[in-house]
């Protein structure tokens, strides 16, 4: 029998301030999609900011509806809108900021398992590590790549 272990790090950060200008500015574009979200149902209020590697920011946030599942996540909508805008241009980091009752949450929200297998997918695309910035008004976590939250993704590759 053969065994794996995986690590993962993450930098952990108290306050906002912490962060790099552009890393704050993302979080801050997320926190800014977050407060324009659909979630009548469930009223959790998502946003996400994707940057690419030519600079350009684009936002999403969820988008719930009442023929459930047929709604989006942040992240998804985000990078898909950045994807349709910039098809060729690779991401370089995606900040996502979570609110309950116009207030966020403390601690960082952490993408489903779905949002997850998009950000690995969109990381080997572009061939370099996107960084990703979990928000919380009490804890921030910076992990440096994508995959670190995916370690065992699902990889289609025909003929295999």
């Amino acid at each position: 029998m053969n065994q794996r272990a995986f690590t993962i790090r993450i930098a952990e950060y108290e306050r906002l301030e912490d962060l790099s200008d552009s890393q704050v500015t993302l979080v801050k574009k997320a926190m800014d999609a977050a407060g324009n979200a659909y979630a009548p149902y469930s009223e959790y209020h998502v946003g996400a900011a994707v940057l690419l590697e030519n600079g350009e920011i684009f936002t999403g946030n969820n988008q719930e509806n009442a023929a459930y599942p047929s709604g989006l996540c942040a992240e998804r909508v985000a990078i898909f809108y950045a994807g349709s805008q910039y098809p060729d241009v690779p991401a370089r980091s995606i900040a996502i900021a979570a609110m309950q009752e116009g207030i966020f949450q403390e601690q960082p929200v952490s993408p489903c398992g779905g949002c997850r297998q998009v950000l690995f997918e969109k990381e080997s695309q572009g061939g370099a590590s996107l960084e990703v910035i979990l928000y919380g008004s009490r804890k921030i976590q910076v992990l440096r790549q994508a995959t670190d939250l995916l370690p065992l993704p699902f990889i289609f590759k025909k003929g295999d």
